[in-house]
């Protein structure tokens, strides 16, 4: 008893706590680092600050999904406890990705104000949409062909961005392997998806071309802009 410091040991006990929150704000700061060089990775450098914010203020969790051909990402509701969800392809270049990315967004904001109660697509999602893009225009973050592209979709608001023909296109140029597309080859060839399904090319039926699985006969209408392997020319 003789050696102990009652006013050290209570000072020691009173800084504990300052120490902890020190702690904390350091495991929150290397987590927030963390998490920005995951965005980095599929995200232009210039829109990662932005939408970090975005995604810790309204508890959206983050996943980069596979390959999808009949999606570039969508949007879940919570359920079960769990916050939101939104998907992207993990294969889409940076602006395709953010342009996926803040899409999925808009739905976020709107089912938070709107529930179910309006069209996924409709103009509370097309005004919340195109209001939520300002900040990537100010900050001058498109090369000019994505931007033009972009507003031009923006002002149609097509369900998603692989609606729109010429913003695809154009987002395909930035590619790291921009690859063969369906509307590249020859009517009559025959040719593999990525997902090793293999058909013959048809005619264009509006904006989609009208092609026969191989396996099963079966007529499917198939984005242009897909990725294809030639198996047979014709």
């Amino acid at each position: 008893m003789g050696g102990e410091n009652p006013a050290k040991e209570k000072d020691a006990v009173i800084a504990r706590p300052g120490r902890i929150i020190k702690l904390r704000q350091r495991v929150l700061f290397l987590y927030m680092e963390k998490y920005k060089a995951i965005l980095k990775k599929y995200l232009p450098e210039q829109s990662v600050a932005l939408i970090y914010e975005w995604l810790q203020q309204n508890n959206i969790h983050l996943k980069v999904s596979r390959a999808r051909s009949s999606k570039l990402g969508d949007y879940r509701p919570p359920q079960n406890g769990k916050g939101h969800q939104v998907t992207v392809n993990h294969d889409l270049n940076r602006f395709a990705f953010l342009i996926t990315l803040v899409h999925e967004i808009a739905h976020m904001l709107v089912w938070e104000k709107h529930g179910n109660r309006v069209r996924p697509h409709g103009m509370e999602w097309k005004d919340v949409y195109r209001q939520i893009m300002i900040p990537f225009f100010e900050e001058g973050l498109f090369p000019e062909d994505i931007r033009h592209a972009l507003e031009n979709y923006l002002n149609k608001s097509y369900a998603s961005s692989g609606s729109d023909l010429n913003l695809s296109r154009t987002l395909q140029k930035y590619d790291a392997e921009p690859g063969l597309t369906l509307e590249a080859i020859e009517d009559g060839s025959v040719f593999r998806l990525p997902n090793g399904k293999t058909f013959k090319k048809g005619a264009l039926i509006r904006k989609r071309y009208r092609c026969i699985r191989l396996d099963n006969k079966r007529v499917y209408l198939v984005n242009p802009l897909v990725k294809v392997e030639v198996v047979e020319a014709l």
